[in-house]
């Protein structure tokens, strides 16, 4: 559990760029939108070519996304020399793609790709490479394979006459002989999984609100895995539900999703799978006050003081850790009763057709949802609001209810010996060690 949760503090480490950028993304899109600016915004005029110039640097992570986590993920998993590390994966996973693009380019249609046409189904760039599509899941198994010989050989100790091949070079001979039948492997398998993604995104897509709902549940009920990672990752920056990732292809269509007065929902049913933003600002604020409401009289001071900034953060950068590992390790039942109640937020907002990119807190909904849209699907977050509102006072009642029916020590009601105090994934942890030792 401990590595699988590195891995996602690793892939954190990449997906904290996607935000700035996002919503550079979103507010250049506001600018260059004549329906929202006037005739300010034509093609023509400077101010737009301005902003078309911001609009290509915010692109550059998620054109390259691949190449990010490519290089991100040695930073946390790498032991030693992190710096190399990145160097030596980037440098690999440019090396499996080459030979990917000559594996492709002798023997393609032997693999049932189609590598000349031009669009050709499941064949991409990378850094200029032609080559598989193989999302950001190539990049990982090649940055985790690179990681794992870096860290096994990059301090092995070579003769005198072969010490200039030590360090990243010997780790970079290793990965390069190893590329090769990675690459074969790939070229023989990923055709396979395309297929299989394909007929996962035609599912997902035709599964309606049910789907959506199973999602936002598992993506909550597995935070204290560390696995939720593996459920939304795939939806939101790679090719699971629409090619690039939700993310990518939200910011992309930006524009065309503005001018256009056909609901969201019709325009972009993907996007209900990028709700979980809802549960971080509504449910947030439910489950606070719930806490605040059932503590101690004497303590609610210290309450308060504890539960604004940690709901505030929730709120607006969606960074909700503070409040799911406090009830996480006061009550798991809370935490389960948590998971359901945004699984049926997200399911009960899409059924009323809201959709979008709604991930993270109020700064996102506002420059890449709200502020763009608006105009046109300002109804939309008029109900979107609405539901979440109404959820509030569903978190509130139902987490009131369980901690005054089963007396849970929710901060404000400990002990008067014991502190009061918000918890974290460390606490958390010590915790489920000490029981562990216990038995």
């Amino acid at each position: 559990m401990k590595k699988i949760q590195r891995f996602g503090g690793a892939m954190f480490s990449a997906v904290v760029l996607f935000a700035f950028a996002g919503m550079v993304a979103g507010v250049c899109a506001v600018f260059m939108n004549p329906l929202l600016m006037g005739s300010i915004a034509d093609e023509a005029t400077t101010w737009y070519k301005i902003w078309s110039i911001v609009a290509e640097g915010a692109w550059t992570v998620f054109r390259h996304m691949p190449l990010v986590f490519a290089i991100a993920l040695p930073i946390q998993l790498a032991n030693k020399e992190n710096a190399r590390a990145c160097m030596e994966s980037l440098v690999l996973y440019l090396t499996f793609n080459s030979f990917l693009c000559q594996i492709f380019t002798l023997w393609g249609s032997t693999f049932g790709v189609d590598f000349a046409a031009e669009g050709a189904f499941g064949v991409t760039q990378v850094a200029g490479i032609r080559t598989l599509d193989m999302g950001i899941f190539g990049a990982l198994v090649v940055a985790g394979i690179v990681v794992w010989i870096h860290n096994h050989f990059y301090d092995a100790k070579l003769p005198e006459y072969l010490s200039i091949f030590k360090g990243s070079s010997l780790v970079f001979i290793i990965g390069f002989v190893v590329m090769i039948p990675l690459a074969f492997l790939s070229a023989l398998i990923w055709p396979q999984v395309q297929n299989g993604i394909a007929f996962m995104q035609e599912f997902l897509a035709t599964s309606g609100a049910a789907g959506v709902g199973i999602y936002a549940f598992l993506g909550r009920i597995l935070v204290p895995t560390g696995l939720h990672i593996f459920i939304y990752a795939p939806f939101i920056f790679d090719n699971i539900v629409v090619q690039g990732g939700i993310f990518s292809y939200w910011v992309q269509h930006l524009p065309e999703f503005a001018t256009n007065i056909a609901p969201l929902k019709e325009q972009f049913p993907q996007g209900g799978f990028a709700l979980s933003g809802m549960e971080k600002v509504f449910g947030s604020v439910g489950i606070s006050l719930a806490i605040y409401s059932t503590a101690k009289p004497e303590k609610k001071k210290r309450v308060a003081g504890l539960l604004i900034p940690a709901t505030l953060t929730a709120m607006f950068v969606g960074i909700t850790e503070p409040l799911e590992f406090t009830f996480l390790f006061v009550a798991p039942l809370l935490f389960v009763v948590y998971a359901i109640l945004s699984g049926l937020l997200n399911l009960v907002a899409y059924t009323f057709g809201v959709v979008g990119f709604f991930v993270n807190g109020l700064i996102d909904w506002v420059s890449l949802n709200w502020l763009p849209l608006g105009a046109n699907h300002g109804l939309t977050y008029v109900i979107q609001i609405i539901v979440g509102l109404i959820f509030t006072g569903i978190y509130f009642l139902v987490f009131r209810f369980l901690i005054l029916k089963f007396n849970f020590k929710t901060p404000g009601r400990e002990e008067d010996n014991e502190e009061t105090k918000l918890y974290t994934q460390v606490d958390y942890e010590e915790k489920k060690a000490n029981v562990v030792r216990k038995n």
